[in-house]
């Protein structure tokens, strides 16, 4: 099953028409990314300091189909994708009562922190992103196997 993180719609995710803010999407979205990497055993507070490597995003996108409101219990969902030696993308699925509400993606490049070069995915994230990538897979499979 693909790795979700359930969180609540905060008042300070809103905007004044109260509804969540098109950028805190995003937001949301990396909360659930650093919840996934703690749920696979990589310590975060190491994985962001550290002065050698970085995973920077070099794009992102989000598409909206309903408006999410102070309160609204979201499930996201995410499925990390390796898509070069040097870079991942996660696309996540953001969820309310079995009901679509939002989709994005955001893009990641590894590189060296000093040179600001493009650098090989490190072992522990092609594991993360291997171990992802299968539960999404399996996922996917049980759900085409229920629909039959």
């Amino acid at each position: 099953m693909p790795f979700t993180y359930n969180r609540t719609v905060r008042f300070s995710d809103t905007d004044a028409a109260g509804v969540v803010y098109f950028a805190n999407v995003l937001s949301i979205c990396h909360e659930a990314y650093e919840a996934s990497l703690e749920a696979s055993s990589i310590n975060i507070k190491d994985f962001f300091s550290n002065t050698s490597v970085a995973f920077p995003i070099v794009h992102a996108n989000v598409d909206f189909f309903r408006p999410m409101f102070c309160g609204d219990k979201l499930a996201i969902s995410l499925i990390p994708q390796n898509i070069g030696v040097d870079k991942f993308e996660i696309a996540y699925e953001i969820v309310v009562d079995d009901v679509m509400y939002a989709k994005a993606i955001t893009r990641h490049v590894c590189i060296e922190v000093n040179s600001r070069s493009k650098s090989e995915i490190s072992g522990e994230i092609l594991n993360w992103l291997e171990t992802n990538r299968k539960e999404a897979e399996s996922a996917q499979r049980r759900k085409s196997r229920e629909a039959m």
